[in-house]
């Protein structure tokens, strides 16, 4: 009787330690095994297109480019390509840029390894493997306004310590219109100021320090 074919896992992240991790993890297993590792965002597209694996485990934050850019990528090139974004943040901006972006799962790095494997076996068996956490967390935000691409720009330089005169000179706009852009930003976060603002958008993946 044939043995039946293992699940070809990729794995792609920048700390070797989770990776090593992962690897043992996945090859102690009957039923998969790693055929791929690799620690950014170009390394990971260019081993999707050499090895064509069921399941590519993408960490978020890469040193190029996010593992999100990256999925895109390989998803616009490979449209069955099953990916599952890991990482080790629980905000939820993320979460629904990687789901929007076609990710088959969401992971936790502080998930237990039997529900990693878990995942790894819903998503190649075609289904969605999102954590009832994250699924929930998800829900809470659903109504929420989101912030514009330009209130994303001043809110990250207000987080990098620039002031208002000079987040106007930068963005090429009027010091009145950067005070506008950041009442709007702490009304649609919830903020009373803007460290609340800063640490809530950090806290949901809008922004990143």
């Amino acid at each position: 009787m044939n043995e039946p074919e293992k699940i070809r896992v990729l794995s792609i992240d920048d700390h070797p330690l989770v990776r090593e991790g992962l690897a043992a993890l996945i090859n102690d297993q009957t039923d998969m095994r790693v055929v791929g590792q690799g620690s950014t965002g170009h390394e990971a597209i260019k081993l999707f297109r050499d090895l064509n694996p069921d399941v590519a485990l993408m960490d978020v934050r890469l040193p190029d480019i996010s593992g999100i850019d990256a999925m895109v990528t390989i998803l616009s090139e490979f449209p069955e390509a099953r990916v599952v974004i890991v990482t080790s943040s629980e905000g939820d901006v993320e979460m629904q840029r990687a789901l929007e972006g076609g990710a088959k799962g969401y992971m936790l790095k502080s998930m237990p390894p039997k529900e990693v494997l878990e995942a790894i076996r819903k998503v190649h068996a075609g289904k969605k493997a999102i954590p009832a956490e994250i699924a929930a967390r998800l829900a809470d935000h659903l109504s929420d306004e989101s912030l514009t691409a330009r209130e994303v720009e001043i809110l990250q330089q207000v987080a990098e310590g620039n002031r208002n005169r000079d987040i106007a000179d930068r963005l090429f706009i009027s010091e009145g219109t950067v005070k506008v852009h950041i009442k709007h930003i702490m009304e649609k976060l919830g903020a009373n100021d803007r460290t609340q603002a800063i640490t809530i958008a950090v806290r949901r993946g809008i922004i990143h320090l």
